[in-house]
């Protein structure tokens, strides 16, 4: 069965709120833009864009790499922002919240450093109700381990068929990655209810929250998930950053997915580390 929520009714004025979209000001047809696709993406506020302004005019320069001014200023903010992050959803700490291109590419990721536990015999676990973003990269994975693909049914209703869970959750079940929120349907999944059962079963647990995230609070401790994925783009941000909520423990025992800088302890011609 799907989660409910409730919320107190908020008080605001509009048109102040509207004022801090420029877009808005936009006609289309003679009429003002009336823009109702914020589930793909959302607009950009007044203060999100000075913002990225400001950094391009007043110190601009590569993170983690120097020791000059403009660099020191670059990396504060930087990881300023990952303690923003970090306190936002309630992770326990900044090592657990790693910077992406996206939901998707956090998903990705994470399907290509955990491939090591996939095999003939093991499976993945997904939903019928999945954003393709969540079905094709554990698709591409399975193909090429041999392990087999499920998912968990949904109804008439658009709610997941919960009571086949035991049965889809096994001793072969390696990871299990669903959707917090559907995109499509607006259903919110008890995604608790599954990582407790995915638990039961040693298997690795994926939400993704790209459409939970910008809609009501979510604490990743509470919710005890391994891994937790959202976009930026969809709650007022830039388009191509994202976040990959990673519980410190099971991230230090898996492999590393890119090689280059920010990374290194030592590094030789012979052998990196």
């Amino acid at each position: 069965m799907a989660t409910t929520l409730t919320h107190p009714t908020i008080s605001f004025d509009i048109e102040k709120v509207r004022a801090d979209f420029p877009v808005l000001n936009t006609v289309v047809n003679k009429h003002p833009l009336a823009y109702l696709d914020n589930g793909a993406t959302s607009q950009k506020p007044t203060q999100v864009i000075n913002a990225i302004t400001r950094y391009y005019e007043t110190y601009n320069s590569n993170i983690h790499r120097g020791v000059h001014h403009l660099s020191q200023l670059a990396t504060e903010a930087y990881e300023q922002s990952r303690e923003h992050v970090r306190a936002f959803i309630n992770a326990s700490g900044v090592n657990e919240i790693i910077f992406t291109k996206g939901t998707t590419d956090g998903i990705n990721l994470i399907a290509n450093v955990t491939s090591h536990l996939l095999k003939p015999g093991k499976e993945v676990l997904i939903t019928a109700m999945e954003h393709h973003s969540n079905i094709v990269p554990w698709q591409m994975i399975c193909e090429k381990t041999g392990a087999r693909l499920r998912w968990i049914p949904m109804n008439e209703q658009g709610e997941l068929q919960l009571d086949q869970l035991h049965e889809l959750i096994n001793e072969n079940t390696a990871i299990v990655a669903v959707m917090h929120v559907s995109n499509a349907l607006g259903t919110i999944n008890p995604v608790k209810e599954i990582i407790e059962r995915a638990k039961e079963a040693n298997a690795l647990t994926l939400i993704d929250g790209a459409q939970a995230v910008p809609h009501f609070k979510v604490d990743v401790q509470e919710l005890d998930c391994d891994f937790y994925v959202f976009s930026g783009h969809k709650m007022l941000g830039p388009t191509g950053i994202g976040v990959l909520y990673g519980k410190a423990s099971v991230m230090e025992n898996l492999p590393p997915y890119q090689g280059g800088g920010d990374m290194i302890k030592t590094v030789s011609l012979e052998k990196t580390t």
